[in-house]
């Protein structure tokens, strides 16, 4: 469990993306991003030093999606529409729709050159998070699990011990039981269940579930490990008094101190850093153990999407994508977000993350998770964001009090089933 008192700083700041105009055949790259609140100084320091070391290429961003669902539907509204951008950050659970519609270049030949990915710190396991339909999709950008948040301050007021946080959520229920007893207007958990089933995915991976049978021709998410995960969604409502509140509200109560424990990406730790008062004292642990042997946790993150079939800006967007998903962009986005590196070689580079690592011991616990992290799914078929809709619709339900876990699980299923490809 892991700690710190002091505030780390980031150093990324807005970097200044004019510069002078190119020769007559430079290029200029189109690409899209989502998510400013995450991503927007990244994007724009990432921007920066990529066209420093190739002066004949200029990155130009149009307006960024707020989420990865507006994302995918941005790029599939201007696939039929024209105006494609030539690179685009998609949601690693989202890559799956632009695969089946043929959108993305196949980057297999790009990371085949410079002595093959494996040696450029692309490995296996990351090239697989963005590998659908048999090709390359896109190459991972940044990557995520799920952690817990904790204010120290508001743990000691309610007779917890910060150097033994909660390894059990039957034990962190009842620590956010006794910090919303304190009263004075402070909650004690929060549980990011909106926007999208990501957190919901962390529950049911946590029993050993799955979305979908094998043959994804039937959901799976309605046997004992989703009836469990859904009686743990309502558990936090009834035992850790977890108000129905939005994850911005929710952030908002932990910045000020009348928040106990917040659990969701390891990406807010930038935003953390930045926005919490002087009566936080921030601590990040891993999210609690559910099955020991089976439970796993889902990748969150987005990876990076070649668009342009132009053979030119093809060379120059493989330079962008490897730029940023290499081992310097990785630790400019490290550094930046709290999202965990997707390049094997900046961790331990002394030249990129090495000693961050070491002197930021709130960026471990993730880390620390990869062993047990898998894919984020993705829902075949043209209906995911409808899916992801009527998932996030229930867990509402039970969160809100308007409906039991058996219930709500029983409408989500009837209605994710009928939204499946037939």
């Amino acid at each position: 469990m892991l700690s710190t008192t002091r505030r780390t700083t980031l150093g990324l700041g807005l970097a200044a993306l004019a510069r002078p105009a190119l020769a007559q055949s430079g290029v200029e790259l189109v690409v899209h991003y989502p998510m400013p609140a995450f991503f927007k100084d990244v994007m724009e320091k990432v921007a920066t030093e990529f066209q420093e070391a190739n002066p004949g290429i200029r990155i130009r961003y149009p307006a960024p999606s707020p989420n990865y669902e507006e994302g995918v539907q941005t790029v599939l509204r201007q696939a039929v529409a024209g105006g494609l951008p030539d690179v685009s950050f998609q949601g690693l659970n989202r890559l799956r729709v632009l695969t089946e519609r043929r959108l993305p270049v196949d980057l297999t030949p790009w990371l085949e050159k410079d002595g093959g990915p494996d040696a450029r710190g692309w490995s296996a396991p990351v090239r697989g998070l963005a590998r659908f339909g048999g090709i390359q999709a896109g190459l991972a950008f940044a990557a995520s699990n799920p952690v817990v948040y904790y204010n120290l301050n508001l743990v000691r007021r309610a007779g917890g011990d910060p150097d033994n946080l909660p390894t059990k959520w039957d034990d962190l229920l009842a620590l956010s039981g006794r910090i919303a007893a304190l009263g004075e207007g402070i909650s004690g958990m929060h549980f990011r269940w909106a926007g999208d089933d990501w957190m919901f995915s962390a529950l049911l991976y946590g029993y050993g579930g799955r979305m979908l049978t094998e043959d994804e021709k039937d959901i799976a998410f309605n046997g004992p490990e989703g009836q469990a995960a859904m009686r743990l969604l309502d558990r936090m409502v009834k035992e850790g008094k977890m108000q129905p509140l939005t994850v911005d509200a929710a952030l908002q109560a932990f910045y000020a101190g009348k928040l106990g424990i917040f659990s969701g990406t390891t990406a807010y730790i930038g935003s953390m850093l930045r926005s919490i008062g002087p009566g936080v004292e921030l601590r990040t642990t891993k999210m609690p153990v559910i099955d020991a042997e089976k439970g796993r946790l889902p990748t969150g993150g987005n990876a990076a999407v070649m668009l342009t079939k132009d053979p030119a800006r093809q060379e120059a967007a493989w330079k962008f994508i490897a730029f940023a998903a290499g081992p310097r962009g990785q630790s400019i986005m490290t550094q930046g977000t709290g999202y965990v590196p997707s390049n094997t070689l900046a961790p331990t580079d002394e030249r990129y993350l090495g000693a961050f690592y070491r002197e930021n011991p709130l960026f471990r616990p993730a880390m620390e998770q990869l062993p047990i992290s898998q894919p984020w799914y993705a829902f075949p078929g043209t209906n995911g964001v409808r899916i992801t809709d009527t998932i996030v619709n229930n867990l509402a339900r039970v969160v809100e009090q308007r409906a039991t876990p058996e219930a709500a699980l029983a409408d989500m299923a009837q209605e994710v089933k009928r939204l499946l490809p037939r």
